[in-house]
């Protein structure tokens, strides 16, 4: 029997999700159209030594030009992709659609880390207050919802997340998915980090005039292993495993589809992208075929 947390406890998340997909419009719509025409970038000498191009423009101006198209990209999947999918899946949350839980969780997911990069990363600029504002509020929703998935998926007769999903759901594809993502993007980020390392250079040419490598980083610490633990507990059907793995599958999805958006305009203004431009959006797709037959397994 399915069983839902009261109405009034939906209340404070909605208000949340909503100001969330505001503050989102405002920011990616800045970061889209702020630019204006026309190009501006100059060149300055890092303290590590390097010649850096800078945008030049708009409020990314002070971020270095390849890194810069990359957030412009990257506002164009949060503006057109991101918050419509946020909204779909808060209305389906509210009429008590469980693939709308899992939806909405993974979203959030999304919101929060890429805010968290855009508060971290990106240069400062006008919309500091806003990241800031994103980043937690997309913090304590995605803590509250997953509150209410394990609350509602534990109360009924069954005692585990599994039994709402169909026997016929690719729990292991997606699980030694989610763990082949894991390690491949670690060797691809180490292989940016170690070199460097080896030979005495220390500071990788990536690392443009920033302070340290944030997405490799947080990618490497934290998002990676995440990756590895939710596919290893869902390859062993695993309770927290179901809940864990479709939400990071939900994530994964739009944060790949992101980085194709980013090697794309990247190829755009002819920066060399070989062989990502190919390996990316192979796992992009991948990704999204896990998310949508996860969500299609949760049981009506």
């Amino acid at each position: 029997m399915k069983t839902r947390a009261p109405f009034h406890s939906k209340t404070p998340l909605t208000v949340i999700v909503i100001i969330i997909a505001l503050l989102a419009v405002v920011a990616a719509s800045a970061g889209i159209w702020s630019g204006g025409p026309g190009m501006m970038k100059k060149i300055i000498l890092s303290v590590h030594g390097e010649m850096v191009e800078l945008y030049g423009k708009g409020l990314y101006r002070n971020m270095s030009a390849d890194v810069a198209i990359q957030g412009i990209a990257q506002d164009y999947i949060t503006l057109f992709l991101g918050v419509p999918l946020l909204l779909i899946s808060l209305t389906g949350f509210r009429k008590g659609w469980r693939w709308a839980d899992f939806l909405l969780a993974g979203t959030l997911g999304y919101f929060l880390v890429t805010y968290l990069f855009y508060l971290t990363m990106a240069m400062y600029n006008v919309l500091f207050l806003a990241y800031s504002a994103l980043m937690g509020l997309s913090f304590f929703a995605f803590y509250m919802i997953i509150g209410l998935l394990r609350a509602d998926l534990t109360s009924g007769t069954h005692d585990s997340v599994r039994h709402i999903f169909r026997e016929n759901t690719p729990v292991k594809f997606t699980g030694g998915f989610l763990m082949f993502n894991a390690v491949a993007i670690s060797f691809l980020w180490l292989a940016v980090v170690v070199p460097p390392l080896l030979d005495g250079t220390i500071y990788p040419h990536e690392l443009k005039h920033y302070t340290t490598l944030i997405v490799q980083g947080f990618d490497l610490g934290l998002l990676l292993p995440l990756s590895f633990i939710a596919g290893m507990l869902l390859w062993r059907k695993r309770p927290d495993g179901y809940l864990f793995g479709v939400i990071y599958t939900v994530f994964l999805s739009f944060l790949m589809t992101a980085l194709s958006a980013k090697l794309i305009a990247m190829a755009v203004h002819h920066v060399d992208v070989i062989p990502a431009i190919f390996i990316i959006p192979a796992f992009n797709l991948v990704t999204i075929f896990c998310a949508v037959m996860m969500l299609k397994g949760i049981k009506r």
